[in-house]
């Protein structure tokens, strides 16, 4: 199930407000460097750029609460000041706290929340009560014991498949009506898994249209991983030419947001694959 030709994918920008982060290029932590890269990545094409205080790379152990606010806040604060315009700001975040604080500071955001609401038992009816946009993500255990949970006997792709067919339950309950699925690439899952769950893509995006009576947008973020750089003998720094080459499939596969650490090379992606259709 492929996108439509009329709808354009997006693209989201990844910011790391913080020093943990695997790909050392997305990590800025002054709040006007901040700015300026949103700035920038609105001018390559993003439509959303993605702030994240909060590193959940596999074997990370996160920062605490009052920490992941204090890299937020004063970026938070400028962004607000400057009454941003041509772009959403999404907060990956799993911590309810973290989402009306700053709810309070920028109103209207996007939620990207890598654990689907299971990290923090307030996170869904927060997002209901406050009718955010949201990203569930698939994902088991935590950044420590994920890797040590990619076990799945019925396979991969069922498994996520089941995981948003629950969570439509979950969502519906706490007033959530649309959010946008992410298969989770990387987190609880090895490399084959990675890659058999994504050609599974379509399937996946199929069953969850057919259970919800509605298609559910499907963000995927690859950029730069490991699923990448490591077949290739490379590092995460040299995986560009990768992270392209498996963009652009992913948008053939169904994709309608690309989370990417390189704006402008992902909506170079976006135009070919328009040429395609």
């Amino acid at each position: 199930m492929a996108p439509s030709p009329s709808v354009r994918p997006q693209v989201m920008g990844i910011i790391n407000v913080n020093n943990e982060s695997f790909f050392s290029g997305s990590r800025l932590t002054a709040a006007q460097e901040v700015l300026s890269r949103i700035g920038q990545m609105v001018s390559q094409g993003a439509s959303i750029v993605d702030l994240g205080a909060c590193s959940t790379r596999p074997g990370s152990t996160p920062v605490s609460l009052e920490q992941e606010w204090e890299y937020l806040k004063g970026v938070l604060e400028l962004v607000a000041r400057e009454n941003l315009s041509g772009v959403k700001i999404s907060i990956d975040t799993f911590r309810s706290d973290i989402v009306r604080r700053a709810y309070d500071i920028i109103g209207e955001f996007i939620v990207n929340d890598i654990s689907a609401g299971e990290d923090d038992p307030y996170m869904l009816s927060t997002v209901g009560e406050l009718g955010l946009p949201y990203i569930a993500m698939h994902k088991r255990g935590t950044p420590s014991t994920m890797q040590q949970m990619c076990d799945y006997p019925s396979g991969v792709v069922e498994e996520v498949v089941r995981y948003f067919k629950s969570f439509e339950r979950r969502a519906a309950a706490c007033g959530i009506k649309e959010y946008i699925m992410d298969p989770g690439f990387g987190f609880a899952k090895n490399m084959e898994q990675n890659y058999t769950l994504f050609k599974g893509m379509p399937q996946m995006k199929g069953e969850v249209a057919e259970f919800a009576g509605v298609e559910r947008k499907l963000l995927v973020g690859i950029s730069r991983k490991g699923m990448i750089w490591k077949p290739l003998g490379i590092t995460p720094d040299e995986a560009l030419a990768g992270t392209c080459a498996m963009n652009l499939q992913a948008l053939l596969l169904g994709a309608d947001i690309l989370r990417v650490h390189d704006v402008a090379e992902a909506v170079q992606c976006v135009k070919l694959w328009e040429c395609l259709q």
